[in-house]
This record gives structure tokens, sequence and C-alpha cells, in this order.
């Protein structure tokens, strides 16, 4: 699988911002990562020094009346973005080529403001995996 995106910046990334999702009243889960080197069927690990060929990181962020956003991006540039902002608002968020550490921070911006603002917080951000949907 190509390299287009460095999953340790993506850490980095969801490491600042989850402050403010929290002081937001958002939950935010561990960032969780996936070693490429690892046998099937591949372990989930909390611990970057675990991963010695990271190929994805995810998180968990959780909200009120049980509104939930995972999003788990592959080093090739995709993700798997899948969401419950309420009973009638469910599903999958498309989320292909993503070309850099900051490209995947914005998405997550309007991803966390898709899916929280509507529920009454208001987090100037987001991020746990399940490797639901592909959306390509």
């Amino acid at each position: 699988m190509d390299r287009l995106v460095d999953l340790d910046e993506v850490a980095a990334f969801l490491d600042r911002r989850s402050e403010g999702w929290v002081s937001s009243g958002l939950e935010v889960g561990r960032v969780t990562w996936r070693d490429a080197e690892a046998s099937w069927p591949q372990p989930l690990e909390t611990d970057r020094a675990r991963v010695r060929d990271p190929d994805s990181v995810g998180v968990v962020v959780s909200g009120p009346a049980e509104a939930v956003l995972s999003v788990v991006l592959f080093r090739g540039g995709w993700a798997d973005v899948d969401f419950v902002a309420d009973l009638d608002d469910a599903g999958c968020l498309p989320a292909s080529d993503i070309a850099s550490a900051s490209d995947f921070g914005a998405r997550m911006d309007r991803w966390v403001a898709r899916v929280f603002r509507s529920r009454g917080s208001r987090p100037t951000g987001l991020a746990a995996p399940d490797h639901g949907c592909y959306a390509g």
C-alpha cells in the first residue's frame, strides 16, 4: 500500500484536537494503530511503540444522545468514516483521496461538525476504529 499520509502526523493532529472536543462535551477514545507487518487478524494497538509499520490509525468520538463518529484513516489516503448523529441520520461519509495530515485534519473538522453540531454541542474538530464501511 502506498504511503500517502503520515499517520504519526495524523495522530499528533488528533491529540491536539482532542482537548477542544472534550471541552465541547465530547468523549474521545484512545487512538488505535494497526501494523501492516502483524499476522492476520491484525490486532489494534493503543501503544504506537508496539507498531513497526503502521497502515492505519483510528479514533472514536462520542457525544450527546448517543451520537458517535468512528474514523479509520489508511496510509494509502482513504478512510472508513461511520457515524450515528441520531436515529434518522446514520451511515458512512465519503473519504477518499486524502493527500496529507492537514487534508485529513480539515476533513475531520467537517466530519465532527456534521455529526455533533446537530446535537447541540459546538466542537471545533474530531476523531477509534471500527474499520466499518468503506467509503472509497
